[in-house]
């Protein structure tokens, strides 16, 4: 669609259906470069609007992102605990585990748990942070129900820190393995800087595995 075709929603319905395709092309463009590197400009010609034709359904670029981390959780909540539940004769190895690959198999999900607390947050009304926050607390309540279950002896508090954990590491790490292909060449070209060639699951399963170990025993 060319942004010149431009057609204002007129419906509730109609402006839903925007809404949804600002957000698949956010996502779609946050999935081929990475969060940091879209631009609403970018989101705005993918969908063929005017920027600032786009903000009208969007407060800013990082609104659009913090729905989309929003969905993210809807998402990975429900599939985490429906593995969890699968487990026979659950231990906190196997538990990390779970956590770990269901993080793993979600990158453009990592990248946008980094992005949320350092830029995400701070760039969009507090109604905005107040839902997104909301959401976070419904399915972190959930996974934790999940988690008491496995494992009887953790407490509220100690799931509280497992899924902090097992977030904020997959997501930090997951910048760490994605420097860019200049700087991985680098990382693999050097022996000296193979240190920085970071493997993102089993480094998470294996710090979550103390953790977990650690609080329910």
């Amino acid at each position: 669609m060319s942004p010149t075709g431009f057609q204002r929603a007129r419906s509730d319905a109609a402006k839903h259906e925007r809404e949804d395709s600002i957000l698949a092309a956010a996502a779609a463009l946050g999935a081929e470069r990475g969060i940091r590197q879209v631009t609403l400009t970018d989101i705005a010609e993918a969908v063929g609007l005017h920027k600032s034709a786009l903000l009208r359904y969007f407060e800013t670029r990082e609104q659009i992102f913090l729905r989309l981390t929003a969905a993210g959780w809807r998402e990975w909540s429900p599939a985490l605990r429906t593995s969890l539940d699968a487990l026979a004769h659950p231990t906190p190895e196997k538990v990390a585990r779970v956590l770990a690959s269901s993080l793993a198999d979600r990158p453009m999900f990592c990248d946008l748990l980094a992005q949320a607390p350092l830029n995400l947050e701070r760039n969009v009304s507090l109604e905005s942070v107040r839902e997104f926050k909301l959401v976070t607390l419904q399915e972190v309540t959930a996974i934790g129900a999940s988690l008491r279950r496995l494992l009887p002896t953790l407490s509220e508090g100690d799931t509280v820190d497992v899924i902090a954990a097992a977030t904020s590491l997959s997501g930090a790490f997951f910048q760490m393995a994605t420097p860019g292909p200049a700087i991985e060449a680098l990382y693999r070209s050097d022996p000296r800087l193979a240190h920085a060639i970071v493997d993102v699951e089993p480094r998470v399963e294996r710090i979550l595995a103390a953790l977990i170990t650690s609080l329910a025993g």
